[in-house]
């Protein structure tokens, strides 16, 4: 069996159902064998008490997961991201070390200004993307209207794999426009799929969106262009899902698939999809960072016989392993005991252990190699984009992008007695979420505390209290006032003696 690796995040806006739709890809892949509900508080992904009460993913959480497809084992590894953006700078950090997405729309209610901030993000980090337009059996539902706007909105070229069997109350299936099938979930958890014949209702729509789907393939990939005009050949669809494949690597489009994922239908196409079409590490350009001695340009190669380098995108205080370092891996490999050194500072370390994250859980692992994502125990100083190399070649690779805070509010503890574990906590919470900024104001004396927004401080406030036990005052900042002259005045007197 070939074995691979993809590496993906789920972006949508809020409430496009991402990590409803991230239980399915679990369940379905058998990571989990129960599906969680996100009203009811039981997600894989969602773990933290805040995400459980308000319903929404606050933090990104990875996983790993395996998907088999034509006897070939892919391991999947899966970051489901906010979809709020206060917390962009989840958002941001994940994709910086994802090699493509899964975009989520909402079937009734398409393009939202969230999902435009997420997409053009990783339009910047050149991430090829997978589009998934969910709830089709929700009020409203319009495949083609969203289509159409992943066109006009996101300057995309959306390439549309299937067309849906019905919409809201009616939604049945999905008609597969590469096997030439269509697809019907019959139970209801959605593990059997019945494949048949196209009815005799959507043959027509069918035919014309097949032949769309040929069309844009031929504009989009020189190859398949070249038997799309030659009569004689007869295109298999093997030459339709390479070309499908090479096009979307090179992001000349976006493949789009439907279905409903609170429903149960649609996903494992979407699993398909993503080990079919979406590229693997070993897939994509060397890796340019910079020699951190000489500042020369170097060039790594994505395979374990380079040098190592990794990137930390993201830092999390475990109350019970203490400070983790998730990692993305670009080259060479890392095991246990292995001395690297953290280029920021210059210092060396040993690492004690080497994790693989499983949303809140963690699996031991002996080694990480490259593409892995893993998590790091025993790095005292690291950071939020922080470089990991060998101790042979120091190579700093680009970092990750904080976005400045744009509110800030006047915080204190409630107690003096909560003094000093308020110091300790606040640079606690800013080593987890560097978008997040405290200062002493000198003329007032207050502390302040800066964000992305007001939900972004409200549950940051709200998380010191419950993980902290730190009740806090919050309020407006003051203003320090200064007196100033403001214009130029001339007065003349005589003294008289």
């Amino acid at each position: 069996m070939k074995y691979n690796t993809r590496n993906i995040g789920i972006i949508a806006h809020v409430d496009a159902g991402k990590t409803t739709l991230t239980e399915r890809l679990l369940y379905y892949t058998g990571m989990i064998h129960k599906i969680g509900n996100v009203d009811e508080g039981n997600t894989t992904m969602d773990k933290d008490i805040q995400e459980k009460n308000r319903g929404i993913t606050i933090s990104s959480a990875a996983i790993s997961t395996q998907w088999k497809k034509d006897d070939n084992i892919f391991d999947i590894n899966i970051i489901d991201t906010p979809g709020h953006i206060d917390f962009a700078v989840e958002v941001e950090r994940s994709l910086r070390v994802l090699d493509s997405v899964v975009a989520v729309f909402c079937a009734s209610s398409g393009v939202q200004p969230q999902t435009e901030n997420v997409w053009f993000q990783a339009e910047k980090h050149g991430i090829s993307k997978i589009c998934f337009i969910n709830k089709m059996d929700r009020i409203g539902a319009d495949f083609f209207a969203v289509l159409n706007e992943i066109k006009t909105k996101l300057n995309a070229v959306p390439l549309a794999l299937q067309i849906p069997i019905g919409a809201e109350d009616h939604f049945e299936g999905v008609i597969d426009l590469v096997k030439q099938k269509a697809l019907y979930w019959i139970d209801e958890n959605g593990e059997t799929i019945v494949e048949k014949e196209i009815p005799e209702l959507y043959k027509t729509e069918a035919h014309e969106w097949r032949q769309k789907l040929m069309e844009t393939l031929a504009e989009s990939d020189e190859q398949f262009f070249e038997y799309f005009l030659d009569s004689e050949t007869e295109i298999a669809e093997e030459m339709i899902t390479e070309a499908i494949k090479r096009a979307s690597q090179s992001r000349n489009l976006v493949p789009v698939l439907c279905g409903s994922a609170f429903k149960n239908k649609g996903v494992q196409p979407l699993l398909d999809a993503i080990v079919s079409y979406l590229p693997s590490p070993d897939q994509l350009p060397s890796v340019i960072g910079k020699d951190a001695k000489t500042e020369e340009t170097v060039e790594l190669e994505r395979n374990e016989k380079d040098i190592f380098s990794g990137l930390v995108f993201k830092v999390v205080i475990d109350k019970h392993m203490g400070k983790l370092s998730m990692l993305r891996i670009y080259s060479g490999s890392i095991q246990s005991g292995d001395t690297v050194q953290n280029v920021r500072t210059g210092e060396s370390f040993r690492i004690s252990r080497i994790l693989q994250m499983q949303s809140d859980k963690t699996i031991t692992v002996d080694e990480g190699k490259a593409g892995d994502i893993v998590a790091l125990t025993g790095i005292k100083d690291a950071k939020t984009g922080d470089s990991l190399s060998s101790v042979e070649r120091a190579v700093l690779l680009e970092t990750i992008t904080i976005p400045a805070p744009v509110i800030r509010v006047s915080i204190e503890p409630k107690t003096n007695a909560d003094e000093k574990s308020f110091v300790l906590v606040l640079a606690k919470i800013q080593e987890e979420d560097p978008s997040l900024f405290v200062e002493r104001d000198r003329q007032t004396g207050e502390t302040l505390l800066s964000g992305l927004g007001e939900l972004h401080l409200e549950v940051t406030l709200e998380k010191i209290r419950l993980n902290h036990g730190i009740e806090i005052n919050q309020g407006k900042p003051k203003v320090s006032y200064r007196e100033i002259l403001t214009e130029t005045r001339t007065h003349r007197e005589k003294l008289v003696k």
